[in-house]
């Protein structure tokens, strides 16, 4: 099989160095443009299994905001996106919510949580945080 490359940048620190990958059978062989140690291993981990924080938001009843703001608290891998999107579109909440509050745990095995990003009370007021 032939070697294919890759191109990633680092989003660990402010230096957002410009990776090269080499690829041969499906593993990484070289990396290239990394200026530390992190580059290396944010290179493998976006390759092999892409993780992100899922933010979005959920139906949210008893309160003059129609949605409320919700992430993981953790990174999930990439490929389960849409699928804990499409869960999620089915949740309504009850205000009032607090900040941090878990919305949902352990969405579709991910191991992370779904907590609530803003303060919404049952008066009707957006609590600024």
């Amino acid at each position: 099989m032939a070697e294919k490359t890759y191109n990633i940048t680092c989003i660990v620190c402010p230096l957002s160095c410009e990776m090269r990958l080499m690829v041969k059978d499906g593993k990484i062989e070289n990396i290239k443009g990394n200026r530390c140690r992190r580059g290396i291993d944010y290179a493998r981990q976006e390759f092999y299994n892409p993780q992100r924080v899922l933010t979005t938001t959920v139906k949210l009843k008893g309160d003059r905001l129609p949605l409320l703001p919700v992430r993981t608290n953790k990174p999930i891998p990439r490929r389960m996106l849409k699928e804990c999107v499409r869960y999620l579109s089915k949740i309504e909440v009850k205000a009032p919510v607090k900040l941090g509050e878990v919305i949902v745990s352990n969405i579709l095995n991910s191991g992370a949580n779904v907590i609530s990003t803003k303060e919404v009370g049952s008066t009707g007021v957006y609590r600024k945080t």
